[in-house]
């Protein structure tokens, strides 16, 4: 008993909340109450942390970006009013980096979707790009606090703005951006070599009396 004892005092050395333990042993001599000091070893299961997805990765950084687009503006721009027409500016402005070529009406291959040569066309950003981006941008923007009701991303100037970027994007490239629709499952056909169930209706109440 005195090894048991020596156990829980070498263990009372830290700041913890003090455990009564009452242990007693009945035997033909006497009852013996232990009274200790015992500390509690508590073992949190942290989860690790789960990794961010390609989605938010990308809208974190889509969100950096417009950040120091603000920032660099002349006069710089603070976030509470940017507006839609900040958005169509940052839109215009990343199309100096773009890697789709958009024909124009004088050039040769203008509505051709694979043009046989190089021409001097500029590069803008794709469409599909931009509809992308807006749709993070939007998501970030209420994220870090803004309201969804001023969100300048949502703005009808953008919608309008994407929407002549995809028509005039699929008339240059010869290429089309509606949505496939999904078709419908063809009606089953029944093999001729197969029996044909026909369902009878039941007999009527008159079929029955007579």
């Amino acid at each position: 008993m005195n090894t048991l004892r020596d156990q829980f005092e070498s263990s009372s050395n830290t700041n913890m909340n003090p455990v009564t333990i009452n242990t007693a042993e009945n035997n033909s001599n006497s009852n013996l109450n232990l009274t200790t000091t015992t500390t509690t070893v508590s073992s949190a299961s942290s989860s690790p942390p789960s990794t961010p997805s390609r989605y938010e990765n990308q809208k974190r950084r889509d969100w950096n970006t417009f950040g120091q687009y603000l920032r660099n503006h002349r006069p710089p721009l603070s976030l509470s009013i940017c507006s839609g027409a900040h958005v169509l500016e940052f839109l215009r402005y990343l199309d100096q980096f773009g890697k789709t070529k958009v024909h124009t009406q004088l050039c040769p291959f203008f509505g051709l979707p694979n043009p046989p040569a190089p021409c001097p066309c500029p590069l803008r950003q794709a469409w599909g790009s931009l509809d992308a981006l807006i749709g993070r941008l939007r998501a970030a923007f209420e994220e870090n606090g803004g309201k969804p009701e001023a969100n300048p991303f949502g703005a009808r100037a953008v919608r309008l703005y994407l929407r002549e970027v995809r028509e005039s994007q699929a008339k240059a490239r010869g290429i089309s951006y509606e949505k496939k629709k999904r078709k419908r499952p063809l009606p089953r056909v029944q093999d001729p070599s197969q029996p044909s169930t026909t369902t009878l209706p039941p007999p009527s109440s008159n079929a029955t009396n007579n």
